[in-house]
């Protein structure tokens, strides 16, 4: 009998995309596992345990070893720091982090203000440029701070920009590109190595 492994996967977009990659792997994933509202699904035929979770939990899980491997978005992984190995570009759910305003507005001299799900992401990307600024950690709703004066600039995810154009805002600049990533827990890659490495490998030929 195969070791069992356990596997963090977000809700959502990345979730459906990763259990129709799965597929392609040659997982054998039950046609209800799509539309399941469980929070940890038993697929026996695999040996698979799915933990499913927040975007933002998933390198936590794994992180502490209650996953052995997790799929996680290149954002959550920028921003959290992780004790985690990132092992494999999935290549999807594409999309990238941006730094986006009111149109023809410049940033405040004194005192600019920056809202963000990504305080950390942003303070780096600030940094780098040479520009100080206060971070204001928001965790929804990016998109209204620069409308009621909460800050100048808004560095959030953007996948078609449609939620910006809606909003009237626009695009300053591109931060970095997104894409999801397959991360293992490192104690599990030395004790789970073979298993890990074939689901890997398996994953490799249909990306």
């Amino acid at each position: 009998m195969t070791e069992q492994l356990t596997i963090a996967m977000p809700k959502g977009r990345i979730f459906q995309e990763a259990a129709e990659l799965l597929r392609k792997a040659g997982y054998r994933l039950p046609p209800e596992f799509d539309d399941s509202r469980k929070l940890i699904i038993d697929v026996e035929e695999e040996n698979f345990r799915f933990i499913l979770s927040k975007p933002m939990d998933v390198a936590t899980y794994v992180e502490h070893g209650v996953a052995d491997l997790g799929i996680a978005g290149k954002d959550v992984l920028l921003e959290e720091e992780r004790d985690v190995y990132e092992v494999l570009d999935l290549k999807i759910s594409g999309c990238y982090l941006a730094v986006a305003g009111l149109p023809g507005t410049k940033m405040n001299d004194v005192a600019p203000k920056v809202a963000t799900k990504y305080p950390n992401v942003a303070a780096a990307y600030f940094r780098e440029q040479g520009e100080q600024v206060e971070i204001i950690k928001l965790n929804g709703s990016i998109e209204l701070a620069p409308l009621i004066g909460l800050s100048d600039r808004i560095v959030d995810i953007v996948s078609t920009g449609r939620t910006l154009k809606e909003n009237g805002l626009v695009e300053y600049e591109t931060i970095t590109a997104i894409t999801s990533r397959l991360i293992v827990n490192p104690v599990s890659y030395r004790i789970k190595d073979e298993r890990i490495s074939e689901i890997v490998n398996a994953l490799s030929k249909v990306i």
